[in-house]
């Protein structure tokens, strides 16, 4: 009988005991090492590393103070499949804040606007356009090269950079197409109030176009070749593109490159995997050379700050410590050929650098050195990212 007694209290603790392991739900741990809060920086989760049947009622929820948050769902390979999950969290200063996996409804799903956005554009030659609630860009196609190269209609043959000067939060990209080039009842090329597209690259690197220097001159891509969205939403958009092999004194160059922007960020993060070079460099265009060009090796930053129309703009690039070695003011003759360089490290194969801008019309800095101030706040961010664990 007392055999019967403790098997029967072994059997109920077996019980308690997974049921108790049953309710323990993953945790995921953020540690800011850093003196400042944290606030716009991504955190990407694996779906392999959360073991759940069914991604899409994945809530993530603070711990603390019981707040599911804003989370974005990704198909990084394009296979249809949701590989990741993103999601935005404030982290202060020196501390850690942990996070639940949890199962939720559509219902209790946190809603948000899809700021990040990018779209591939036929309806002008073929442009490749991107966004977020700070600031837009646009890189040309192969269309473009095309009526460039054969004298056609609305050419343009350059890997550069554009600028789109945005001062309003809201998605503009689908706005100021549509007036400009459908209803035609705008030009994009003119600021009413949300701001316009007067940003000149031509041949030049525009805000953050590579290129590879031998001896004394750059060697430039032409326009992308394919493209591919991987994703829009609340929090980030990023997409694919591969470049034709180009040459640089000789050596071919393979190109190809995933461009990611984030909620919050004046930066894309450029992530490209490139064949055929030690270092790239990637370029500011300095226009009328009438700005000045800055830098900090230590920091990992080049900016170039110039009257442009009746404001004023700084564009820069970024990278982290063991990628950027040094910067330079090239200025020659050609028109669209003199820019600010970032010299940057190839390291297996790839090269990843982040480039953006801010113009003085959007109000987001106060003043020139309150720029600068966020260049460093950047730089020892990608130097000292979010440390992630999973529990």
């Amino acid at each position: 009988m007392k055999t019967i007694k403790k098997l029967s209290y072994l059997l109920i603790g077996a019980i308690l005991f997974s049921c108790s392991q049953e309710k323990k739900n993953t945790i995921i741990t953020v540690k800011n090492s850093l003196d400042f809060k944290r606030t716009f920086e991504i955190v990407e989760i694996q779906k392999s590393d959360l073991k759940v049947d069914d991604f899409s009622k994945v809530g993530i929820k603070d711990v603390k103070t019981g707040e599911l948050q804003v989370t974005q769902l990704v198909d990084v390979d394009g296979d249809g499949t949701m590989d990741e999950i993103l999601f935005q969290p404030k982290i202060d200063a020196n501390s850690t804040a942990n996070f639940e996996v949890v199962i939720i409804t559509v219902a209790e799903k946190p809603q948000a606007p899809e700021l990040c956005y990018s779209r591939f554009v036929p309806e002008r030659t073929d442009d490749y356009t991107w966004e977020n609630n700070r600031v837009a860009f646009r890189v040309y196609g192969p269309n473009a090269q095309y009526r460039a190269e054969n004298n056609l209609p609305e050419p343009t043959l350059s890997s550069g950079v554009d600028a789109w000067l945005k001062r309003v939060e809201y998605p503009i990209i689908n706005k100021w197409y549509k007036e400009t080039l459908v209803d035609k009842t705008g030009s994009y090329h003119e600021d009413t109030g949300e701001g316009l597209d007067n940003f000149h690259v031509g041949v030049s690197r525009g805000v953050g176009g590579i290129a590879v220097k031998v001896v004394d001159k750059y060697y430039l891509s032409k326009n992308y070749t394919k493209w591919r969205t991987i994703t829009t939403g609340p929090l980030r958009t990023s997409f694919y593109l591969e470049y034709e092999d180009w040459d640089a004194a000789g050596n071919t160059i393979k190109e190809s490159k995933i461009i990611s922007l984030d909620l919050g960020s004046n930066f894309s993060k450029f992530s490209t995997n490139i064949e055929g070079t030690d270092t790239v460099s990637a370029g500011l265009t300095l226009h009328e050379k009438d700005g000045e060009v800055t830098g900090d090796t230590k920091n990992g930053w080049v900016n170039y700050w110039q009257p442009h129309g009746d404001s004023e703009i700084e564009t820069a690039i970024v990278a982290d410590n063991k990628t950027f070695k040094g910067f330079e003011k090239y200025d020659v003759e050609t028109k669209d050929l003199s820019n600010a360089y970032a010299h940057l490290n190839v390291i297996d194969n790839k090269v990843v650098y982040y480039a953006g801008f801010t113009w003085k019309k959007s109000e987001q800095f106060a003043s020139k050195q309150d720029w600068e101030n966020y260049l460093n706040q950047f730089s020892k961010q990608i130097n000292n990212p979010l440390e992630v664990s999973i529990k």
